[in-house]
């Protein structure tokens, strides 16, 4: 009897302290929905600067569900920073028209996650704020630590203020492939593969132990073609001379703020509080105790309209929602791995779900153009061909123009066929021409170290061909690469038609190999250098709409509501991985995580090797 009352009583309590936490969380969300409700209308004071912190993951497409930042900043916690780039591009374009702008002030360190704030994307706000210092207008920017990413667009600026204990981190760019056969040795497990294309490395952590002569070469010639992009631009902002970056790299690697003033990389060494102070003084608030008149480049944004060619700062508060012309044009971002089916997971572009959103525009018929902005290393043959007949259709009756982000290879490469024009930017790393099916069994780790066995009965001799409890055999394996064949020859097909090549000119720029953006131009796989604003100005004048129409972007935002569902889901994962090692740790999780989107139902795939990651 005493220990039914000893667990009575301990329930009980426990249901009260549940209930009680149930309470305060209903008010804290109610709080929070409050805050967010109450927020003051944004606006801007005659002389301020634009204050634009690059302490953000700057990522193509809309943050999918809206408010969630607002949300879990008003439950105290921490949100990760993102910008979406035509958000960033526009504000900026916006900002060099308006009178009560005076300047920019930049600062802060690009964080890079996923497939956001790629050299590509980059370009596109480097032009934006090249057009800012046109109008006549300062940039100044303060840095501290520096990256490449930081450095690339700080390089642009009126004058760059380098903190006296900073540096200026632009050691080169550098691939460095992870490989797991050892690994796999060790557990026992096999890997088989069927492809197509001497340069296909996709497979190769899972076949080699190191890079294979042709991933090697490839590789190197990107990461050429990158730099050279990126030094280029820096030299020419900072008037040095052509080649004279590359050989302060390759002495300094990691420069210091009075050796970066004395080689002119800079103009000034200074503490943050000294360029406070300045930036006081020219915004009219020498001496004062509040900070200088500023707007966050964020909160500026909300005050430019989506719509139209020419991004103007509307009237304070809210945007009217009906601006814009008659005619519509949909920006539809890939964004992702591309892999089967329909899912809601960020960072990942559904085959049947993009599929269906793509037939839905192209049965809408107030949209009159449709831009595609592909920022995606490839995936599943299925999915990509999916998508590809949904281009192809509308291609029909409305032009699609496809603007490449970051990375546009394999199965990104092949949904940008059958458009009206591509677009790239010269860091933009695309082609990928090729194809591969990747067949892992467990034989080893299962029967020799766990010591399962297996048994099988069937009707027919490839029934269980898709087994991973054995490797596959001679004819097995001759099956699946007739397929990998066969879609490669499709593949060839589609870009030699969409592209007016002769299919041996294709054959020899295919094989698999990465190209970049400025080279891929010289082989006629994309059209003209330049960015989504480019491409949706191409689009504009194709669809006779002018500069005056509305813009829908697709996938839309979830709605506020949806949002709370997912508030508490840990959206800043990457957090736990910090230092050297847990970058290691996060390299490797999110390589082998990336075998969970190999659902190809054929098990074929059009991909770039495992996370091509330039640092």
């Amino acid at each position: 009897m005493k220990n039914f009352f000893t667990s009575f009583f301990a329930t009980l309590t426990a249901m009260m302290v549940f209930a009680v936490g149930a309470v305060v969380f209903f008010f804290l969300l109610i709080g929070a929905m409050v805050a967010m409700g109450e927020k003051k209308p944004v606006t801007v004071q005659a002389g301020s600067y634009l204050v634009v912190d690059l302490s953000a993951n700057i990522q193509d497409s809309p943050v999918q569900m809206e408010g969630i930042e607002q949300f879990t900043e008003a439950l105290g916690g921490e949100s990760a920073h993102v910008l979406q780039l035509r958000e960033v591009t526009r504000a900026l374009q916006a900002a060099a028209k308006d009178s009560d702008i005076t300047g920019i002030f930049l600062t802060g360190q690009v964080r890079p996650q996923g497939y956001g704030s790629g050299f590509a994307a980059l370009k596109e706000v480097r032009e934006a704020l090249e057009t800012f210092k046109a109008s006549g207008k300062p940039v100044k920017a303060y840095l501290d630590y520096a990256s490449t990413r930081d450095f690339y667009l700080a390089s642009v600026a009126s004058e760059i203020v380098l903190d006296p204990y900073g540096a200026i981190m632009m050691p080169g760019l550098a691939s460095q492939p992870m490989f797991y056969t050892g690994a796999f040795e060790k557990f026992g497990i096999g890997v088989q593969v069927t492809r197509v294309g001497k340069y296909k490395s996709a497979v190769e952590p899972f076949t080699r132990k190191d890079m294979s002569p042709e991933s090697r070469a490839q590789t190197q010639k990107l990461l050429d073609d990158v730099w050279l992009s990126l030094t280029g631009s820096i030299e020419e902002s900072r008037k040095l001379p052509g080649g004279s970056l590359q050989k302060i790299v390759d002495e300094k690697g990691f420069i210091r703020a009075d050796i970066a003033k004395s080689i002119k990389l800079i103009d000034r060494v200074a503490y943050l509080d000294e360029v406070l102070s300045d930036l006081k003084a020219v915004t009219g608030r020498k001496g004062a105790k509040e900070s200088f008149r500023q707007i966050a480049l964020k909160d500026y944004a909300k005050l430019v309209s989506d719509n139209g060619l020419e991004a103007k700062r509307q009237n304070e508060g809210k945007i009217e929602l009906g601006s814009g012309g008659s005619g519509k044009i949909a920006i539809v971002y890939a964004e992702g791995e591309i892999i089967d089916g329909t899912g809601t997971a960020e960072g990942v572009v559904y085959g049947d779900k993009t599929a269906r959103m793509l037939r839905q525009i192209r049965q809408d018929e107030s949209i009159k153009a449709v831009v595609l902005r592909v920022n995606s290393p490839g995936g599943s043959v299925s999915a990509s061909e999916a998508i590809q007949r949904e281009v192809r259709l509308i291609q029909k009756s409305k032009p699609v123009v496809v603007s490449m982000g970051t990375v546009a290879a394999s199965g990104g490469y092949w949904i940008s066929t059958n458009t009206e024009r591509i677009f790239a930017e010269p860091t933009t790393i695309t082609g990928s021409i090729g194809v591969f099916g990747l067949f892992l069994n467990l034989q080893g780790l299962a029967t020799d170290k766990l010591g399962l066995t297996f048994d099988i009965v069937k009707t027919a001799k490839f029934a269980d061909a898709n087994t991973i409890a054995r490797p596959k055999t001679d004819e097995e394996l001759a099956l699946f690469q007739s397929f990998v064949d066969w879609v490669y020859d499709q593949f060839i097909g589609k870009v030699a038609e969409s592209r007016k090549l002769s299919r041996a000119a294709v054959q020899e720029i295919a094989q698999g190999r990465v190209w970049s953006g400025s080279e891929a131009l010289k082989l006629g796989l994309v059209d003209e250098i330049g960015g989504l604003s480019a491409a949706v100005k191409y689009a504009a004048d194709k669809a006779g709409l002018g500069v005056n129409f509305k813009v829908s972007e697709y996938p839309r935002k979830k709605p506020l509501a949806e949002a709370f569902a997912e508030a508490f889901e840990g959206r800043r994962h990457d957090q736990s991985f910090a230092g050297p090692m847990g970058l290691f740790l996060k390299e490797a999780t999110t390589e082998l995580q990336s075998l969970g989107n190999f659902n190809d139902p054929r098990g074929l795939y059009a991909r770039l090797p495992f996370e091509l990651s330039l640092k």
